[in-house]
């Protein structure tokens, strides 16, 4: 079902009545309420549909596995200082696990950088019960759903949006620094951050890996700093586009930017 204006998806609607995700989201006064709200989304047809195909047909080296199969909340402190802005789950990692970077390679590449750095409590990510904590790092995404082929639509990522702009506006009293894992990721925050406040460079900067930007907002002194760092991707990572010295180099500086 889509907005036959617009073409994009019709906003789901929950048992009150209430459109989701854009009538719930603002109204969720802290993250475990947000997160609650998150996994009961089904505001996109064609990402419901995928994540819960995933969930039952399955990859034969998890047939074992009860899969998630639902959208994956952020993960990380409700005090974070340094959010991590990625793409969406994957279908066999957080759609299988039901935690962010978590049970496929982009997790264990990034988890082992943000450990090398002292920003996780342990190098891998394996199971949403592994012991796995984030030092001041909240881990959060533009899509909650794994998307096929990994690539959500700009429909879909504009119809997720308020749970990111929840996300970070509960975040804000100590959030300090930003990284952007990949483009789509940076299109995505953007938006978010001019319509809560933050005043944007001008020209808009570009995303690219080492790409530094610092904004700052009409009504305080605060600052916030982005940090673009290309996607902990399987092909990232195995074209040597993104190497760990490289990945680590960026959250040292996002660290130090944020006091941790």
């Amino acid at each position: 079902m889509t907005d036959s204006e617009s073409g994009a998806p019709a906003p789901a609607t929950s048992a009150a009545g209430r459109r989701f995700p854009a009538d719930r989201a603002p109204g969720c006064a802290d993250l475990a309420t947000l997160d609650a709200e998150v996994v009961h989304c089904r505001a996109c047809p064609r990402l419901v549909a995928w994540r819960e195909q995933v969930a039952g047909e399955k990859r034969a080296a998890y047939r074992d596995w009860e899969y998630w199969g639902r959208p994956v909340p952020g993960f990380g402190p409700a005090d974070a200082a340094l959010a991590v802005v990625g793409l969406a789950p994957a279908a066999h990692g957080g759609n299988r696990t039901g935690r962010m970077f978590t049970g496929d390679p982009a997790g264990d590449f990034l988890v082992a950088g943000l450990h090398a750095v002292g920003l996780a409590s342990q190098p891998t990510a394996t199971t949403a019960g592994d012991g796995l904590t984030l030092r001041g790092v909240r881990m959060a995404a533009p899509v909650h759903c794994a998307p096929p082929q990994n690539k959500p639509t700009t429909a879909e990522r504009d119809t997720c949006r308020p749970w990111l702009a929840a996300e970070l506006a509960l975040l804000r009293p100590g959030l300090r620094a930003v990284v952007v894992l990949g483009g789509f990721g940076w299109q995505a925050l953007l938006p978010v951050l001019a319509e809560a406040g933050w005043l944007l460079p001008r020209p808009r900067p570009a995303f690219g890996h080492g790409a530094r930007a610092t904004l700052t907002r009409a009504d305080d002194h605060g600052e916030l700093r982005l940090f673009g760092c290309y996607h902990p991707s399987r092909r990232n990572v195995n074209t040597g586009r993104l190497t760990r010295p490289m990945l680590e180099s960026v959250f040292r500086e996002a660290a130090a930017a944020a006091g941790l």
